[in-house]
């Protein structure tokens, strides 16, 4: 039978409710980790060459050796600061720890003269969060040096719940979002970037707020930013000319001293801090930034992509195919092109999951559908042979077991070819149709079933004694007497034959013996002119 597409509004109601589901389920990020672990994959192997104009000056191993366990004395920063003075360095990022004065008499002093002699010199601000009852604070730079620094700004590294950094937060500070972040600073861009609002923003005064929030697109395997070590610089062994016109980042690289930090691209190979601003600043600089999609939009959009699958899958066999090879995969191929084509993240789960939910309640509904067409007689919606006698020998076991009367009615339509010859739709199949309403509501009872077989029809009629069969049976004959009938149509009145067979099954009476005792009993029925029925009890 050719499968129907639902009506309208019961099509737009299923829609409706399904885009419900899938917009909840993006507000709440119920599949949040199956969306991080998507977006990992599209950008693992997506990088591009960091800006030219970054140079990262390495704290690394050899630099230890040679000059010393940290923390040195800030005149060595000092030193170190005037050669990228003298070579014409355009910005300078000085990542390490200022917010306390130097033990070194001098220091300090030396190293605040050397920011002034630079005057392009970006310093950190430290975010302690709240804790032993203390609050929040932000920890700056000395005054002495935090005075004569072109820029501030917050060090904080955002760290996903699975170690991984795949986003930042452009501004952040105590009270309100004040400070730009490291890598912001350093590129010191004409325009402030933006990014997305974070909840943060609404925190009191003693909390340390976020904003801007946008996702980082790093650049390509580590030493994509170059490095040269902090003591060759100082040493004056790098030329000049490699200093010139470059925004230097001077941090800490040193296994043991530098965070490790987990990147998308890079889960082999950890990130130093350092290079985590160096990749924040080389993704702004080149406009590279990854925005994520404004919650309200992406809730709506991936509303509508589950409607439009619904509405399909309940839709004509065309429809049906059409929502299920593109509405599903859909979804990821959208987050893929709106990430490649316009730098912006959409997460597809929720959309793809409840798009797979839907497709999986409309493939569960679809094969019942059919089991149950299956068990069903197409004209006259009784259940079929096959289907009866599993009900007829399942009723035989249980009767046997608990030693109760089963009855098996067969009934056939006295004269039925007669009305066979109208035109339009056939008068016999009419009559069919309507016998077999009649004996499905004679047959109420839950274990009650009414089958048809070949030319006619019967019933099983559990826990059923001789007197109760043929109650039914009589009633079943009158009501089909009172069917409407055209005495001018030359048919004659629907009447019917009836054979009943009531026993108590057991080893003796299968169900095969139902059958056959029914089968004789109507054939008797017949014999004595129809209308009426014989009963074969004992």
């Amino acid at each position: 039978m050719k499968r129907q597409p639902l009506a309208w509004r019961y099509r737009l109601l299923l829609a409706l409710l399904a885009g419900l589901a899938a917009a909840a389920a993006s507000h709440g990020r119920w599949l949040g980790a199956v969306d991080e672990a998507i977006f990992d994959h599209y950008v693992a192997r997506w990088s591009y060459p960091a800006d030219p104009s970054l140079l990262i000056v390495a704290i690394d191993e050899a630099s230890l050796q040679q000059i010393g366990p940290l923390p040195w004395s800030r005149s060595v920063h000092a030193r170190l600061l005037d050669r990228l003075t003298r070579a014409g360095s355009k910005r300078v990022l000085l990542d390490l720890p200022l917010s306390e004065p130097d033990r070194h008499p001098g220091a300090d002093a030396a190293l605040a003269a050397a920011i002034a002699r630079n005057g392009q010199v970006v310093l950190p601000v430290l975010a302690v969060p709240a804790r032993d009852g203390r609050l929040a604070e932000e920890r700056l730079p000395i005054a002495l040096m935090t005075a004569n620094a072109a820029a501030l700004g917050h060090a904080e590294v955002h760290v996903d719940a699975d170690g991984v950094a795949r986003g930042i937060f452009l501004q952040a500070g105590i009270g309100s979002a004040h400070w730009p972040a490291l890598g912001l600073a350093l590129a010191d861009l004409p325009e402030r970037a933006q990014g997305l609002p974070a909840a943060e923003v609404h925190a009191g005064a003693d909390k340390w707020v976020r904003d801007g929030y946008v996702r980082l697109r790093y650049t390509g395997p580590p030493g994509s930013v170059p490095q040269v070590a902090y003591v060759d610089v100082l040493e004056g062994r790098i030329a000049p000319a490699s200093l010139h016109n470059r925004r230097v980042l001077v941090g800490s690289t040193a296994a043991g001293l530098a965070p490790q930090l987990l990147a998308p691209t890079r889960r082999h190979a950890p990130m130093s801090g350092i290079e985590y601003h160096a990749s924040v600043a080389s993704m702004l600089l080149q406009s590279r930034t990854l925005r994520g999609m404004p919650p309200m939009w992406q809730h709506a959009l991936g509303a509508m992509l589950v409607m439009l699958c619904v509405a399909g899958l309940c839709g004509g066999r065309a429809a049906t195919i059409l929502a299920i090879s593109v509405g599903l995969p859909l979804p990821l191929l959208l987050s893929w092109s709106l990430l490649r084509g316009a730098n912006l993240w959409w997460a597809p789960c929720a959309t793809l999951g409840t798009a797979l939910l839907a497709t999986a309640i409309w493939a569960a509904w679809r094969i019942a559908s059919w089991r149950r067409r299956a068990d069903r007689d197409p004209l006259s919606g009784l259940v079929s042979r096959p289907r009866f006698e599993q009900a007829l020998q399942q009723e035989t076991c249980t009767g046997s077991g608990e030693c109760r009367p089963l009855a098996l009615v067969r009934v056939e339509l006295d004269h039925a070819g007669g009305h066979d010859d109208r035109p339009g739709p056939q008068a016999g199949d009419a009559l069919q149709v309507a016998v077999a309403r009649l004996i499905a509501a004679h047959a109420r009872r839950p274990r009650d079933t009414a089958g048809h077989l070949g030319g006619g029809f019967a019933m099983v009629l559990p826990e059923t004694p001789p007197s109760g069969a043929c109650q039914v049976v009589e009633d079943l004959i009158a009501d089909v007497r009172r069917l409407p009938w055209e005495a001018d149509t030359g048919n004659a009145r629907p009447t019917l034959s009836i054979g009943v067979y009531c026993r108590v099954p057991g080893p003796g009476v299968p169900a095969d013996a139902f059958l056959h005792g029914a089968e004789v009993a109507l054939r008797r029925a017949r014999a004595n002119g129809g209308d009426g029925y014989v009963l074969e009890a004992g």
